[in-house]
């Protein structure tokens, strides 16, 4: 934890939407002129695709299962260190993930490198100032016997549906996207559903604030799903792990329909999700830059 040098994490697993919550962070950094260092976590992943193909297969053969969920194939220890080191110094190392063409030809030019989507840049030292680290992805409250990535992060916010909707968004994305067959993504949810257990939900026990995304249609059965439901068709439970100094009246009056489900549970439409999301982030934020000010 960091007063100079703050570390934000959003995390959540494949397909949650991270991304709305990206987007709300974006807007609240622009307002607040505030300078980020973006740290992506499929950085940290322990192998590039075609390794990872291999592994899987390689796990397999022994009986066992591989994902993207679990410390296996993650540098658990790598991000500690990138928590820890900007925490202390407001530096760190960083590198990409190229996840697709454009991202290879526009690293490929900054480096002068001839890298392919699927692999990873070389690790950057950051020597630039920056108001705060800004984490997106599977790991930023992850933990095993270890490391604790978790205990070095200032606001961790986690972004995470009912598990079956998480499925249907993961099925129609994954085919639609990607090509995948139906059995194909099956497979996958299978193989990675230990590493999901032990890796991926404990952290949202760990988190500052959760934003849970529940369908209001029936979703009994992921796999025969036509479509995902849409924000409209749903509800978002907002969790706060410290309700005090939360103004839930406020809340309650700028967001309509919003109701209290517990003391510290705000329950908001699906369709206000972003909005809600800044006006709980933003002061939470500002704290965080006021507190960094008078350390300094």
């Amino acid at each position: 934890m960091s007063a100079k040098h703050p570390v934000i994490a959003v995390t959540g697993s494949s397909g949650a939407g991270t991304t709305t919550v990206k987007r709300a962070f974006e807007h609240i950094f622009f307002r607040e002129q505030i300078n980020p260092l973006i740290v992506e976590g499929d950085s940290y992943h322990r192998f590039d695709r075609a390794e990872m193909k291999k592994q899987i297969e390689a796990f397999q053969n022994e009986g066992k299962n591989l994902s993207h969920f679990g410390s296996n194939s993650n540098h658990f220890d790598l991000l500690s260190e990138t928590f820890e080191s900007y925490g202390k110094s407001g530096k760190c190392k960083r590198r990409y993930y190229l996840h697709s063409d454009e991202e290879a030809e526009e690293h490929n030019a900054r480096l002068g490198t001839s890298l392919n989507p699927g692999q990873f840049t070389p690790w950057e030292e950051i020597v630039e100032d920056t108001d705060l680290l800004f984490y997106e992805g599977l790991h930023g409250g992850a933990k095993d016997s270890n490391h604790d990535v978790s205990k070095f992060v200032d606001l961790l916010v986690g972004v995470v549906p009912i598990v079956n909707l998480e499925w249907i968004q993961k099925i129609h994305r994954d085919n639609a996207e990607r090509g995948y067959s139906a059995e194909a993504i099956v497979d996958t949810i299978l193989r990675r559903m230990e590493d999901y257990v032990n890796y991926i939900t404990p952290q949202f026990s760990r988190t500052d604030i959760n934003f849970q995304r529940v369908p209001t249609v029936d979703t009994s059965n992921p796999f025969i799903a036509r479509d995902i439901p849409t924000p409209d068709e749903s509800f978002i439970v907002i969790r706060f792990r410290d309700p005090k100094g939360v103004d839930f009246p406020y809340l309650q009056n700028m967001i309509q329909d919003s109701f209290m489900s517990r003391p510290n549970t705000l329950v908001v439409p699906g369709g206000k999700m972003g909005f809600a999301m800044e006006l709980i982030l933003n002061p939470v934020i500002h704290e965080l830059i006021e507190k960094k000010k008078k350390a300094k």
